[in-house]
């Protein structure tokens, strides 16, 4: 007696490949400096183009100079919401959407302000959520947003309870979001300290102390970079299965 042959097996399909920036249109909000101004490099350089909003007008058209005739820039306070419906209705389309723009102080509550305290939550959170809101009529169906957060979300490195909370609940607030504006991929990047523009503006003393906590608390040593930071975001951008995700590049803080 024979046996009938077994029937070939399916074939898997091939992961889809990571969506290609030349030619889309990418929009920092907090494109002046720093890490957004980071990404917007390494945006053009892979062929899209940016347009950067912030307060700082001058560093703006500085920022959109170096970069060539495909970025382009306009003034945007996150905090007051006419001037983000006045930004985002001068754009056209968003097919990748970062906003890291924030000013906030921090520190213990017993030694807070109540207008100190509640800033994180005024111009991080809800800067980022009123950003997303007036951005969301402009993006197309296969865009992708990425809200920054901190790695003090899940571990607090001090004294800094509001301050961290806001951080927790930007990270709520892209789970929520990729929900409601799927398939809009809306993902977090949670870094931990890097050393850039932010804490060049610190006193030495203050940053090379802050550096080596940090590289005593983390398992790699050192604090971030720019760069680093801008390739876990571009990695969010392009690549087309990852939504309501958070990625913590800090060097491993959030591990010991």
């Amino acid at each position: 007696m024979t046996s009938s042959p077994s029937p070939a097996p399916t074939p898997t399909p091939a992961p889809a490949p990571a969506a290609p920036l030349a030619g889309r249109d990418v929009v920092i909000v907090g494109g002046g400096s720093g890490i957004g101004l980071e990404v917007a490099r390494r945006a053009v350089a892979a062929g899209a183009r940016v347009v950067l909003g912030g307060r700082n007008e001058e560093k703006l058209a500085a920022a959109a100079q170096s970069l060539g005739d495909r970025a382009g820039w306009a003034a945007v306070d996150t905090t007051d919401k006419e001037s983000l419906a006045r930004f985002f209705d001068g754009i056209d389309r968003i097919d990748h959407l970062f906003t890291p723009a924030a000013s906030y102080r921090v520190g213990p509550m017993r030694e807070l302000s109540d207008s100190d305290a509640e800033s994180p939550f005024v111009s991080k959170f809800w800067g980022q959520y009123h950003a997303v809101k007036y951005a969301a009529p402009k993006l197309t169906a296969d865009a992708s947003v990425v809200l920054m957060s901190g790695a003090a979300s899940v571990r607090p490195p001090a004294a800094a309870p509001a301050y961290v909370a806001c951080n927790a609940a930007i990270e709520g607030l892209g789970r929520g979001l990729a929900v409601e504006l799927a398939p809009v991929r809306v993902n977090v990047v949670s870094p931990g300290t890097v050393d850039g523009n932010l804490w060049a503006q610190r006193p030495a003393e203050v940053r090379e102390a802050s550096f080596a906590q940090y590289g005593r608390d983390s398992l790699l040593h050192r604090p971030g970079t720019e760069g680093e930071i801008a390739d876990a975001v571009l990695f969010l951008f392009t690549n087309t299965f990852m939504t309501g995700s958070t990625l913590y590049p800090d060097g491993g803080y959030a591990l010991r």
